[in-house]
């Protein structure tokens, strides 16, 4: 089961920021997110507080949030729907001083919670009885281990704490250490072991995740011959940490969507031949007992599997946008997919705003024309297995990176680099960026036109200058000057004029949704290309594009949907 990520340690004011430094020690990977305006040195800003907490919680992460524990409470209140099912939540106090589990607690709250309090040396304020009595929470197995039935544990613990004594079957290092009042002769029983069982009302059954299926593809409901197999061989199923396959069937669409129907990881062995060879390939050393048919092999080990020690996972390369700039502007698929991967490559100022990113994280950065080796960098990386992202600013598939990872695969006879998980997650463009901050300047049909002739002859751009002007459309403009090009802009205005009037509402937005934004209405007539340079979206209205004052000052503009007569309401 692949793991939760990092915690997210979320305060309100600088106040909180010292404690929040100590906390970050003890998890290097966590981010501190700060609110906007009022934290300075956070490694994320937020602008609202209970949206942040919110898209957090659904999003798996556990939170640490250095406020009061109310706060936190009417937060997330209308998002507690299944006990088993929430990340670690936490309310520490701003000078440190406390720490309260408050959600989680079969998600490792309380273990959270201690290791927090002994970074800053306090007592964890733990309220969980069974964990307070025993030392260990019984509903919550360590990592490797499953648990059968969380509302038979329920009891279970209750008549623990009732006073019943209870015997250990299997093997259970972590309950060693553990205050249970065990008694061979005791009603109650917690039994270990991989081997399918129904439970007693007296027994506790916990299962190790020791036990790997090696497959190749080919059964048409593959989870199901899973299932039945490991049933056949008397194995539970919740001991199954892991399948199996052949590097030659990486891309087989019936092996992932069995994986994620079994909840287990995927991985793949670079040994060719029967699934016994895999097996004994991927983990030579791990397994005890081995069962196999033609198709399939069921490998049980010792102890609990590692997975990732097994084998390796699948490549993945993601191409994703980062929007204009600002955090708040990112999509949550894109903040996700940064927070998996193991390397992050880009011009170095777009992988710097991709930011902050783990110690672990490699960057590779580079000139912001090197498209072509940097999208072959990241298929050789992707290749080996590893979790890579290549970051564009806006959305990648408009000019920008999408198109050269594309091509160079296109390129490319690798079969390694054509197993690779590709995926393309879009970003908030800065045409569509500036065009929500002038109103609706796009609303209707529009052209996007780069001005840049690095990779095309301006003979064509001035052709699609022409003939996007003769359609009447609404014109959003992408590299517009450069020093290396300061004469296209004054060109392409000259051959927008001759098909629009000189009052065409104009929008100009320099940096939007990053620091000094500016955004300014003018019109074509008084448009010259002194106002523009290489960071400003030049935006050219239709003939039927308005242009009215805002209540608070400025101007609203929009392209309206109709065209010709206002059609009747």
């Amino acid at each position: 089961m692949i793991g939760r990520p990092a915690p997210a340690i979320v305060i309100l004011g600088n106040g909180s920021l010292a404690t929040a430094r100590r906390i970050q020690q003890r998890y290097p990977d966590a981010l501190i997110h700060g609110l906007a305006g009022r934290v300075e040195g956070a490694d994320r800003r937020y602008h609202e507080f209970g949206a942040t907490l919110r898209e957090l919680y659904q999003r798996d992460t556990p939170i640490i949030a250095l406020c009061a524990a109310g706060i936190v409470i009417r937060t997330l209140a209308p998002l507690l729907l299944e006990k088993g099912a929430e990340p670690p939540v936490l309310a520490v106090a701003e000078d440190g001083s406390a720490v309260v589990p408050l959600l989680g607690g079969l998600g490792g709250v309380n273990v959270l919670a201690r290791e927090i309090a002994a970074a800053l040396d306090v007592a964890a304020a733990i309220t969980t009885s069974g964990e307070l009595r025993f030392g260990t929470c019984l509903l919550n197995p360590p990592k490797g281990y499953a648990l059968d039935d969380l509302e038979q544990g329920k009891r279970f613990v209750s008549d623990l704490l009732a006073g019943e004594s209870v015997r250990i079957e299997g093997p259970a290092p972590w309950l060693a250490e553990a205050h249970l009042p065990q008694d061979q002769q005791a009603r109650l029983a917690i039994h270990v072991g991989h081997a399918e069982r129904q439970p007693s009302a007296n027994e506790l059954l916990i299962y190790p995740r020791n036990v790997l299926v090696a497959v190749t593809a080919g059964a048409a409901d593959l989870a199901g011959a899973i299932r039945t197999a490991l049933h056949e061989a008397n194995i539970a199923l919740p001991s199954l940490a892991c399948l199996l396959a052949g590097e030659g069937d990486m891309v087989n669409g019936a092996l992932r969507e069995a994986a994620l129907e079994l909840a287990v990881p995927l991985r793949f062995s670079a040994r060719s031949g029967s699934v016994l060879e895999q097996v004994r390939s991927a983990a030579p050393s791990l397994l005890t007992s081995i069962e196999i048919n033609e198709s399939m092999a069921i490998a049980v080990a010792a102890e609990p599997l590692d997975p990732l020690l097994i084998g390796r996972p699948r490549g993945r390369l993601a191409v994703i946008g980062l929007g204009p700039g600002a955090a708040e502007l990112m999509v949550p698929a894109v903040k996700a997919e940064l927070a998996r991967a193991n390397d992050v490559l880009g011009y170095e100022t777009y992988v710097r705003m991709a930011g902050p990113l783990r110690a672990d994280q490699v960057m590779h950065c580079t000139d912001n024309r090197e498209e072509m080796q940097r999208a072959r960098h990241a298929f050789e990386l992707a290749a080996q297995g590893r979790s890579v992202v290549v970051v564009s600013s806006g959305d990648p598939g408009v000019f920008a990176m999408a198109a050269a990872v594309l091509e160079a695969l296109h390129e490319s006879s690798d079969t390694n680099w054509h197993n690779v998980d590709l995926e393309i997650l879009p970003g908030v463009s800065a045409s569509l960026a500036t065009a929500a901050q002038a109103g609706a300047p796009l609303g209707h049909d529009f052209c996007v036109i780069s001005l840049s002739d690095n990779l095309k002859p301006w003979s064509i751009i001035e052709k699609r200058l022409d003939l996007a002007s003769q359609a009447d459309l609404a014109l959003a403009f992408y590299n517009p000057i450069s020093r290396s090009r300061p004469w296209q802009l004054g060109r392409a205005l000259e051959i927008v004029a001759q098909h629009r009037t000189a009052e065409t509402p104009v929008v100009l937005g320099r940096d939007i949704g990053r620091p000094g934004q500016t955004l300014r209405v003018t019109t074509l007539g008084q448009l010259t290309p002194d106002q523009v340079d290489m960071r400003t979206m030049v935006l050219i209205g239709s003939s039927t594009t308005c242009v009215f004052p805002r209540a608070s000052g400025g101007e609203w503009v929009y392209t309206p949907r109709w065209y010709g007569d206002k059609p009747a309401s």
